[in-house]
């Protein structure tokens, strides 16, 4: 079973970033943590700041991998060609953002990824990987 974790701009700054809405824990501690609760997967990690990478990032793996996790970052709300990426590619995606979007800025409410995301997971913290992850996990006999 194979997981890819696509992460968008901004989100390679976890840890010193509003440590107030993000947390003080880096992405790269956590993924560490994803990789030893779960043995049995096969992860792959990738963050870009460039909004064409994730494109071609999405392109790379949605044929091959068993699931994504992607958090867009604030292009979630602004690209409609990861949203175009997302139904050109076989696999399932699932959004995932660390904060409660629904609780902070009115253009933080508009998604151009959860129309053609198989799931949302939102405002858990770095845990909303973790629940994605299970979203598949769970489902494996």
């Amino acid at each position: 079973m194979k997981i890819s974790i696509i992460n968008g701009p901004n989100l390679n700054l976890l840890g010193t970033r509003e440590p107030s809405v993000y947390g003080s824990q880096t992405f790269e501690s956590y993924y560490q943590s994803l990789l030893e609760r779960f043995p049995q997967v096969e992860f792959d990690y990738f963050q870009s700041n460039v909004e064409g990478e994730l494109i071609n990032r999405l392109h790379e793996v949605g044929f091959s991998s068993d699931l994504i996790l992607l958090n867009a970052g604030a292009y979630t709300h602004t690209s409609v060609a990861l949203g175009d990426a997302i139904k050109s590619i076989d696999t399932s995606v699932i959004e995932i953002h660390i904060s409660n979007t629904f609780s902070r800025e009115d253009f933080r409410h508009t998604s151009y990824i959860t129309p053609v995301a198989k799931g949302l997971i939102v405002g858990f913290g770095l845990d909303s990987y973790r629940l994605g992850v299970e979203s598949l996990v769970g489902h494996i006999d």
